[in-house]
């Protein structure tokens, strides 16, 4: 498969960066706690596939007055993610993932750690994208003083895909920034709707409450 000059680049530019840092992960999975960490993040990278697990969470938040305009913007951020990710981007940059280079440390590093087949294009880490979309989208229209907290689960999403050696760290940092940005974008989107018709937004939503299917069922 040939390479196009912008997966050439990365991979040239990034080489020893991303080797050292697939190492450390290595190493990571060969230490004591290797056990833990293997049932850690198989755990959280399978809360990414295809974002159904986010997209799920975020329309439960969604049937709910109170919670109703945080689930809106992290749905609006997923979508946004998505549409950067893997409508755009990923198709671009035809970035091939780590493993298939079976001459490099990292194929036997892959087999070890499990060997997950993933779709061929590796940049960026759309796990990650939707993640870091998900809890930016939180974090703009909630409170500040709590749901930075929820960036945590994004950075561990990002260290599962490495860990488990199907994505580069580079495709992890575009991740976090392409997430960051549909993040802010969704966000953004939702608190202008809510600000400017928030009555509509609401009366939209009450055929689809669950707190509305309880009322009129009593």
């Amino acid at each position: 498969m040939e390479l196009t000059t912008v997966a050439s680049w990365l991979n040239s530019t990034f080489a020893e960066f991303d080797l050292a840092i697939f190492d450390f992960f290595h190493r990571l999975h060969d230490s004591a706690a290797g056990g833990f960490f293997d049932v850690f993040f198989n755990a959280i990278t399978t809360l990414g596939h295809d974002g159904i697990a986010l997209i799920i969470i975020s329309v439960i938040l969604m049937l709910f007055k109170k919670t109703r305009k945080a689930g809106t913007a992290m749905l609006a951020s997923i979508i946004v993610g998505a549409l950067f990710t893997n409508v755009t981007i990923k198709p671009l940059v035809a970035r091939p993932r780590p493993y298939t280079h079976t001459d490099s440390p990292v194929y036997q590093w892959w087999l070890n750690a499990g060997a997950q087949l993933e779709s061929e294009r590796s940049f960026p880490s759309g796990h990650t994208t939707s993640a870091m979309a998900m809890v930016t989208g939180l974090f703009c229209v909630t409170n500040k003083k709590v749901s930075w907290l929820a960036f945590f689960f994004a950075i561990f999403m990002g260290m599962s895909r490495i860990y488990l050696c199907v994505h580069y760290p580079t495709d992890v940092i575009g991740g976090l920034i392409i997430g960051g940005i549909a993040g802010i974008i969704g966000g953004l989107l939702v608190t202008f709707l809510y600000k400017h018709d928030e009555h509509k937004i609401s009366k939209a939503y009450v055929n689809f409450s669950l707190a509305g299917l309880f009322k009129k069922k009593a």
